[in-house]
């Protein structure tokens, strides 16, 4: 037989091999390609970092130079912006007061809707009923309705309630929770149900011959195991209602108590009198989701690809 060498021809077949072969030679190296991702996570942080630096330097300095001259003269970082955005306390209208009221909203919302949608997802692959199919369908229909599309019909059924049960959810921060868990829900159960259906049944079987009832069963077995996809939904739901400046706008925007969003965007209007601030406060409302998610993190990968492929 003769050999490759002494005939010239490329592993593979003909022009296919050669083909091959040239992509392999144009592939760029590691460090090219490690260079570049490092440049575009560069970029990416540019924005969060340059308004952490002008959160840190004085008032007098945001007119008069650059926030990039914080490199050469770092003494000009400083806690004092902080020190006066805070110092307000829990003033209706300030910065903490908005905090707190952020927290009031999201942590409900993240609470209830991981709870639920665990409940509903068990029920759903562990269930022993009929049309539970057709539920997760509606259910998987519901994820594509915009939450725009709702903030009028529930703004109606809010003041209905007002005449029906005599208390009006709208203008309160129980009826932003109550609207953040319904949008909330569809997406939860998609996700933990696809998670549960991973779970053996033998488990659970072997669970019910030894007299456990459904809440035994769910607490002991089919909880623990779900622990990464609960993190990722507690994530998911929490920044996304941490974040959330619409429905804060309709139901809450004439209140005094108003959340972390509705506050930036009224420092936002008079940008040239508090650009300090929108600083501060931008860097406040990005520590808490971030305090939420390195929690969490190692969960998270877990839980969503779980969620996803199954």
């Amino acid at each position: 037989m003769t050999s490759v060498a002494a005939t010239g021809e490329v592993p593979g077949g003909g022009a296919a091999g050669l083909g091959r072969a040239a992509l392999r030679r144009l592939r760029p190296s590691r460090w090219v390609i490690n260079l570049v991702l490092v440049v575009v996570g560069a970029f990416w942080l540019l924005p969060t970092v340059s308004l952490l630096i002008i959160s840190l330097r004085p008032e007098g300095l945001f007119t008069t130079s650059g926030w990039w001259q914080v490199f050469t003269i770092p003494s000009q970082l400083t806690l004092h912006n902080y020190k006066v955005l805070f110092s307000n306390g829990l003033a209706p209208g300030q910065v903490l007061d908005s905090l707190v009221t952020s927290l009031l909203i999201t942590v409900p919302a993240t609470i209830l809707v991981t709870t639920v949608a665990s409940l509903a997802a068990y029920s759903l692959v562990f269930g022993r009923w009929r049309g539970r199919t057709t539920i997760f369908l509606v259910v998987v229909g519901l994820m594509v309705v915009p939450v725009q599309v709702g903030l009028i019909p529930v703004t109606r059924l809010y003041r209905d309630m007002g005449s029906w049960i005599g208390w009006n959810p709208f203008g309160t921060i129980p009826g932003v929770i109550i609207f953040h868990v319904a949008f909330g829900l569809p997406f939860g159960i998609f996700l933990m149900r696809n998670f549960f259906m991973g779970i053996p049944l033998d488990l659970l079987e072997a669970g019910r011959i030894e007299g456990a009832n459904e809440w035994t069963l769910f607490l002991r077995v089919v909880l623990p195991l779900g622990l990464p996809a609960i993190a990722s939904l507690a994530i998911f739901q929490f920044i996304w209602v941490w974040n959330d400046l619409l429905v804060a706008l309709v139901f809450l925007g004439g209140n005094s108590h108003q959340p972390l969003t509705i506050f930036m965007f009224d420092q936002i209007r008079t940008f040239s009198a508090s650009y300090w601030e929108i600083s501060t406060g931008g860097i406040v409302s990005i520590v808490v989701p971030l305090i939420v998610f390195f929690a969490f993190q190692r969960y998270f990968v877990r839980g969503v690809l779980a969620g996803a492929v199954k």
